[in-house]
């Protein structure tokens, strides 16, 4: 306790002192300012979004106001920064804003937002994000609608904390907003090109100008291609490719000085083989499929960038849609429209084996995601102590979803080895085919896990939510502003998912056919003969006496089972205790599913929520602000559209009495209920010009947080009691000479799961929640050199660092040994993250840059997430994250 009250103060003293230092410098920076007279101005060829510290405006509470003055915690990235650190996507911008973290696990496609150490959604699309990213105002509800290169960003606002108040059920946890330059009535516009490592190739741009005195427009598209990083020597293709398009036009409609209307119109294609997976812990299973001739990479050689598959994972998706913004100015009320709609298609297929041999021979999902939202709200801008603005958001969403996992020309050979490890080399695969058609009656040999036989899954989606919402400012005097809000959300779902199994063998009730065997093995103990004659002259001759052995036999058999199902057999051979076939139901992988709606389950999620907002601001001085808020937030019911999806226990009395069970009937859960969260928080933000600190300490916790967890062979989603994270965040820029510019942001987090009883490995109350680091830090420093020819050279860099962290709690894969043992085999799989970025710049007046960049510089690699690996029992696996890249490009603006 006290080594672990050391560290907590020591990361607490670190971070401190870091707030502390850019403090302490701002007399220093005072008195600069006081003798220069100014503040160094960027190069007026530059973007519009120059402005550093917390000059920017941002949007961040739906009114145009300073970095300084919202009281928000918020990071803002400007264009210029995204273009230096040649941030492609959502997940490099990490590098830039410590209190997030992006993820990209087994597609271009399942992509993960966490803010403050919460976030889910990924792996599932009836699993919304807890982070809520819009673009324009208009949000994106699923990962593979929110990757994608920037062609005119203006600024990236992360917002942390939950807002629901405002965003609606869609930002439990945080939002990310991304602000493209609107079309200009001046022409211009600026085109890049970018090559760099693995044939990494972009190319993009954007053109701007008026058509009328009343009308502009904007145009920008670009292409993105890089060769994989990873080489897969099993198909001989390279994975972790980039290969994506995307066209976006606008058009900007001033009829008068009242009036703004903005049309969006936007289209991306995402073509890639993604992503390759290192195996970090063989098994048994995995010396089966090298026995079969299979490879798998092993774990010496983690960062290789080697894999292998016999099939390649493939990404084919499309993403596209249009939005209208409206704004009318009606005195001091402002009136604003939001209407989009929005398509998602997204056509996947994967070796979920992971090796060369042809095990799982396809895991194919078709996915199509409509979205249809409108917003309509009315603001103030008034001199008075009082502004307000009120509204309602409307949610409308169908997904349609299609899946096919089925088994290759290794399986049998593959389920042969597995069963002669079972039993000690008594047994075999044709030798159980054999005893089961015996006992059944039915000829099975050569029919268990033959090619091709497969799982075809169905399932829909209906997501209907509307909210209303109002937030007020009053100002009592000149330094205390009052701000309190409150959102009504209403949120109904309706789901179906249906599923047919092929699978001959998972179609078997091993149940049933090993208590006939024991049945019939009790009598003819019972007997003292084997000789089926014989027992049936004993039936003829002695009925009642026959009737009761059969009685008897039938109790044994029942008693037996469950004794083979319990912890009484957990260390006896599963073919030797009881029921002689219950050990084989761990190779029933593609079982029978039980659809829904049925009888008992509606297939249908309504949930509703008051969230709220109270928050006090207070003017120091005219650089100096604090505030103290509380805030709550709130996500809607998750639904498990997958083959995971399973009926919860207590329907079980009502399906059985209802006959709706299936062959080997399971259960689990259809669904995650609500989570909410609430927030205490109270920050300083400070500008004396030549130094900018913004400080937040908060402490917030969310309820039922939607937890969804790979166990190797499907997910489990279920709803944590309570988990909650204490924490500090700072901000801050240093201008110590002309044109140089110091930044730190640092991020210190203190999480728990307060409660969490039934999670995929056990217990995990009062346990730290993993993949949280205690500190993310990014340091960074830019020089801008200016010459007096008018050139400008640019030095840019970052250094990010996430401290060590345990991956994953556990592997549910080695649940068989209990909780610890399932808890100590993810003990050893740790991340720590240390990345150097930089850039050099040459900006010349006439408009054109050439920059050389690089990421990761110091190619220090990680793992991102580990999971049981599908397929080999007792081993596990991970995604790696990306080795160095670097590059030259050219821009030039006009």
């Amino acid at each position: 306790m006290t080594l672990e009250l050391g560290r907590r103060s020591g990361r607490t003293a670190l971070l401190v002192g870091a707030c502390g230092l850019a403090l302490a410098l701002s007399a220093t920076a005072r008195a600069q300012d006081a003798e220069a007279g100014e503040v160094a101005q960027p190069a007026t060829d530059m973007p519009e979004t120059v402005a550093t510290g917390n000059e920017i405006i941002v949007t961040a509470t739906k009114r145009a106001q300073t970095l300084q003055d919202v009281p928000v915690a918020v990071s803002v990235t400007t264009a210029r920064t995204l273009e230096q650190a040649q941030i492609r996507d959502l997940k490099d911008l990490v590098s830039v804003v410590p209190s997030l973290r992006v993820t990209q696990l087994q597609s271009s496609a399942n992509t993960n937002f966490i803010i403050r150490g919460f976030g889910n959604g990924a792996n599932n699309a009836g699993i919304e994000p807890s982070v809520g990213v819009f673009v324009d105002g208009v949000y994106r509800s699923r990962s593979a609608a929110q990757i994608g290169d920037f062609p005119d960003v203006q600024r990236i606002e992360v917002l942390r904390g939950p807002q629901s108040t405002l965003f609606g059920k869609n930002a439990s946890v945080g939002v990310i907003s991304i602000v493209t330059d609107a079309p200009k009535f001046d022409f211009g516009g600026n085109v890049e090109a970018s090559y760099g490592n693995y044939n990494a190739l972009v190319l993009k741009g954007v053109v701007t100008g008026p058509v009328s005195e009343q009308l502009a427009v904007s145009l920008a598209g670009g292409v993105n291609k890089r060769d994989g990083y990873n080489e897969d020597l099993g198909t001989g293709n390279a994975t972790n490719e980039r290969d994506r398009w995307f066209v976006r036009g606008q058009a900007l409609w001033e009829p008068n000085s009242q009036m703004r209307v903005r049309l969006i119109g936007d289209y991306s294609k995402i073509d890639e083989l993604c992503c390759g997976v290192a195996n970090l812990r063989p098994s048994d299973a995995t010396l089966a499929i090298r026995a079969l001739g299979g490879q798998v990479n092993g774990p010496n050689e983690v960062y290789a960038d080697r894999t292998y598959s016999n099939i390649d994972s493939t990404n084919d998706i499309k993403n596209w849609g249009f939005s209208g913004q409206v704004d009318y100015d009606l005195g001091p009320l402002t009136f604003t429209s939001i209407t989009a709609y929005r398509r998602t298609d997204a056509v996947t297929n994967q070796d979920s084996d992971f090796s060369s041999a042809d095990l799982i021979g396809f895991n194919a999902q078709d996915q199509a995601i409509k979205t249809f939202t409108q917003e309509l709200r009315v603001a103030t801008n008034m001199d008075g102590p009082l502004n307000f603005l009120l509204g309602g958001y409307y949610f409308n969403e169908n997904i349609r979803q299609t899946n096919q996992i089925g088994w290759g020309t290794d399986a049998r050979g593959y389920a042969d080895f597995i069963i002669r490890g079972l039993t000690q080399n008594t047994q075999s695969l044709p030798s159980i085919e054999a005893t089961i058609s015996g006992l059944t009656g039915t000829n099975y040999t050569g029919r268990f896990f033959a090619p091709g036989q497969k799982l075809d899954e169905r399932y829909r989606l209906k997501n209907e939510a509307y909210s209303f919402f109002g937030q007020a400012d009053f100002k009592l005097g000149d330094k205390i502003t009052l701000t309190g809000g409150v959102n009504y959300t209403k949120d109904t779902k309706n789901f179906a998912a249906a599923a047919d199994s092929s699978d001959v063998f998972a179609n078997l009730d091993l149940v049933q056919i090993g208590g006939t065997a024991l049945s019939r093995t009790f009598i003819s103990t019972a007997l003292g003969t084997t000789n089926p004659a014989t027992i049936a002259a004993f039936a003829q001759a002695n009925p009642a006496q026959f009737a009761a052995l059969q009685t008897q036999a039938a109790g044994f058999a029942a008693l037996n089972a469950n004794l083979s199902t319990g912890a009484a057999a957990a260390d006896a051979n599963p073919l030797t205790v009881g029921n002689p076939l219950l050990g084989l139901q761990r190779l029933q992988f593609l079982p029978p599913f039980l659809a829904l709606p049925n009888a008992v389950e509606p297939g249908r999620t309504s949930d509703d929520k008051f969230t709220y907002i109270v928050r006090v601001a207070y003017d120091l001085t005219d650089d100096i602000n604090v505030y103290a808020s509380y805030a709550t937030g709130f996500k809607a019911s998750s639904i498990n559209l997958s083959r995971d999806s399973r009926p919860f226990p207590v329907d079980r009395a009502a399906l059985i009495a209802n006959r709706l069970t299936v062959v080997n009937q399971t259960y689990g859960s259809r669904f995650a209920g609500p989570e909410s969260s609430t927030v205490y928080e109270i920050g300083l933000k400070a500008d004396w010009g030549l130094v900018t600190a913004n400080i937040a300490a908060f402490d917030q916790r969310i309820n039922g947080f939607q937890s969804n967890t790979f166990t190797g062979s499907g997910f489990v989603l279920a709803n944590a009691g309570k988990q909650s994270v204490r924490g500090l965040e700072f901000e801050g820029t240093v201008k110590p000479a002309k044109g140089l510019q110091l930044n730190v942001g640092m991020t210190y987090l203190d999480p728990k799961y307060d409660s969490f009883v039934l999670s995929a490995v056990g217990d995990l109350s009062k346990t730290r929640p993993a993949g949280i680091p205690a500190i993310s830090s990014t340091f960074g420093a830019s020089y801008d050199h200016e010459f007096n020819s008018g050139h400008h050279l640019i030095l840019r860099g970052d250094f990010h660092y996430e401290s060590p962290v345990q991956i994953a709690e556990g592997m549910p894969g080695f649940l068989e040994g209990g909780t610890q043992v399932a808890i100590a085999a993810a003990r050893p799989y740790r991340r720590e993250v240390n990345e150097l970025n930089a850039s050099l710049s040459w900006v010349m007046p006439m408009g054109l840059e050439l920059t050389v960049w690089g990421r990761n510089l110091t190619d220090a690699r990680y793992l991102l997430q580990i999971f049981d690996t599908p397929a080999q029992p007792g081993s596990i696996s991970g995604y790696t994250s990306q080795p160095r890249t670097y590059g030259v490009a050219a821009r030039y603006r006009f």
